[in-house]
């Protein structure tokens, strides 16, 4: 119930702060765009969440009971895949609309830090995902695992993925920015604080096994940093 709350005050929140950009002029987009977009973005981030999450965590499981990967109930959804699947959407949307699809991510990734700062915070209601051991004075103790203090690094990544990106994001896209450059920046910033907040989590096992050096989140992330820093010297070099 915490997730659903989550992904609730997530989108409702995001869908608000959409509808104030593209108040502005210059939008990519009306607002019976945006209304429309939200059905397809749900769709985006629960479908690809769930599918990110068997394929890259939990394949070999699945696999020899396929039908588990219908059982949402069970838990189980990855923030790539969800980032993914509403990237999908969003072709798919701009595609049928002749909208354009990168201006229309600049917009959406402005929004997409209201979900991340909510998830993480069901995570650490929930007591999952949680830190690796600590003796830090603010470290917790997380009774469903064991007796040892830990990092409460679902707060961590709350406040970097959710409060300080969005911080940096309003900032970067408060002065008029080439296209692709606000969604390089949002790349960049959540790979960034994603791969610094795995150091604190205990490493999910992925397709690579379970690794404290470098985690299965890591690995994920590295591709969407190399991405954004594209989109960033792609956009510069056009508009010049």
């Amino acid at each position: 119930r915490w997730y659903a709350l989550a992904y609730l005050a997530g989108i409702f929140l995001g869908y608000w702060y959409l509808l104030k950009l593209i108040a502005q002029p210059g939008a990519p987009m009306a607002r019976r765009h945006a209304d429309d977009m939200i059905f397809y973005a749900m769709l985006g981030i629960i479908l690809g969440g769930r599918l990110g999450y068997v394929l890259f965590y939990n394949l070999e499981s699945y696999l020899k009971e396929p039908v588990d990967i219908f059982k949402l109930w069970d838990g189980g959804m990855s923030l790539h895949g969800g980032t993914l699947g509403t990237l999908i959407a969003i072709g798919w949307f701009t595609r049928r609309n002749k909208l354009s699809f990168i201006r229309f991510c600049d917009y959406i990734a402005c929004a997409t830090p209201f979900g991340l700062f909510f998830v993480r915070l069901a995570n650490f209601v929930n007591g999952e995902l949680w830190g690796r051991p600590t003796d830090v004075p603010w470290a917790m103790i997380f009774p469903q695992v064991d007796t040892v203090p830990r990092h409460p690094s679902q707060l961590y990544q709350a406040g970097m993925e959710g409060l300080l990106l969005f911080f940096i994001l309003w900032l970067y896209s408060s002065r008029l920015r080439p296209p692709r450059a606000v969604s390089g920046v949002f790349l960049i910033g959540y790979g960034v604080f994603r791969w610094v907040g795995e150091y604190f989590r205990e490493p999910d096992a992925g397709i690579f096994g379970h690794s404290y050096t470098i985690s299965m989140g890591q690995w994920l992330s590295l591709p969407m940093v190399l991405i954004g820093l594209f989109l960033v010297v792609m956009a510069y070099r056009r508009k010049e």
